[in-house]
């Protein structure tokens, strides 16, 4: 081979190994770029009223309160959002108990966050509420630990607000199961066995209404109770008094004192704020949840919490603190892992 052969290939393997390490520096930039945003998973709309209402200005908030910048990562619906949060395309979402719940038992998710209730609480108590004539109900006031008015409710029609309700159906129902009230009927893998358990446990003639009907939901399982077509109704600790109080009071309340609450099964959670702990250290998880808490005690932060969250206040709150009075509950209703799978896997 010539000199001069011999130089150009010498130079062309030099710009070949100039290229690619270029290429590779390129390469780590743009990780690190990358490393430093902070994706939110978000369900948008096409179009919004005004900016106040665009989860941009949250993300916008956010990268002046934290410093990394913040992206929306558009969704649309928590299945997708658990989705995102698994692989890893976004950070932090907003997710409903239930895709809460199996995004921390079968991913290792975490909580940071929670939104309040309008009454400030990141929760609301479920309970079984009686009429005060009843068994159950005589038993609740009776002053004897010895009488359990939990058992007395064997074989009376209940009041659901809906199939595969939190307040009206999964936690009363993984509570009777778990203390071992009620037995599953069917198979324990099949979410349809709880149907046949009401049934068998309390009555065939309990209502477990369709969406629109006249006793679904809250009120409707209050008013299902109030007239007489059920002995027990599963709502939440709010219920009575939002339906039936002397300020306001449908025309099919009886009088308030006649509706006894049992004690709470356990607390349904508000909307948590789960993160991904793969991408998100602890204090970078700080960080985030200060700063959104930090909107709580300003009156532009409780505007943007409104209109963007649809929620008075975030607080700080632990995963165990948040989900685990619920998912000690529903983890025992009959193939319910099985279903909230086949529900947030997209």
């Amino acid at each position: 081979m010539s000199t001069i052969k011999k130089s150009q290939h010498k130079t062309t393997a030099l710009l070949l190994m100039f290229l690619f390490a270029a290429s590779s520096l390129s390469g780590c930039i743009g990780a690190s770029e990358d490393e430093d945003v902070l994706r939110i998973a978000f369900s948008v709309k096409d179009d919004y009223t005004s900016f106040e209402e665009n989860p941009q200005k949250l993300a916008d908030y956010l990268s002046d309160a934290t410093g990394r910048t913040v992206e929306i990562y558009p969704i649309t619906s928590d299945a997708l959002a658990l989705e995102a949060l698994r692989f890893g395309s976004a950070d932090i979402a907003f997710l409903d108990g239930g895709a809460a719940w199996m995004g921390w038992q079968q991913y290792g998710l975490q909580v940071m966050g929670a939104d309040m209730n309008s009454d400030g609480r990141t929760y609301y108590e479920a309970h079984a509420w009686v009429l005060n004539d009843s068994a159950a109900g005589q038993a609740m006031n009776d002053g004897d630990d010895s009488t359990d008015p939990f058992e007395l409710l064997e074989g009376e029609a209940s009041c659901h607000t809906g199939w595969l309700k939190s307040a009206g159906m999964l936690i009363p129902m993984g509570y009777f199961i778990g203390q071992g009230y009620a037995e599953v009927v069917g198979d324990s893998e099949d979410i349809e066995s709880l149907r046949n358990t009401i049934f068998n446990h309390f009555s065939e003639d309990s209502t477990i209404p369709d969406s629109g009907t006249l006793y679904y939901g809250y009120g409707g399982a209050l008013r299902c109770l109030s007239e007489g077509e059920g002995g027990v109704a599963f709502v939440k600790d709010s219920t009575v008094d939002a339906y039936c109080s002397e300020e306001s009071s449908e025309s099919w309340c009886l009088e308030r004192e006649r509706y006894v609450a049992l004690p709470a099964f356990g607390q349904a959670p508000s909307h948590p704020l789960m993160y991904q702990p793969d991408s998100i250290d602890d204090e970078t998880r700080q960080v985030i949840i200060d700063s959104l808490v930090a909107l709580n005690a300003t009156e532009d932060g409780r505007s943007m919490l409104e209109n963007i969250l649809n929620t008075p206040g975030v607080v700080e709150i632990t995963t165990e603190e948040h989900l685990g009075s619920y998912g000690s509950l529903i983890e025992h209703v009959p193939g319910i892992t099985s279903y909230l799978e086949d529900k947030y896997q997209s």
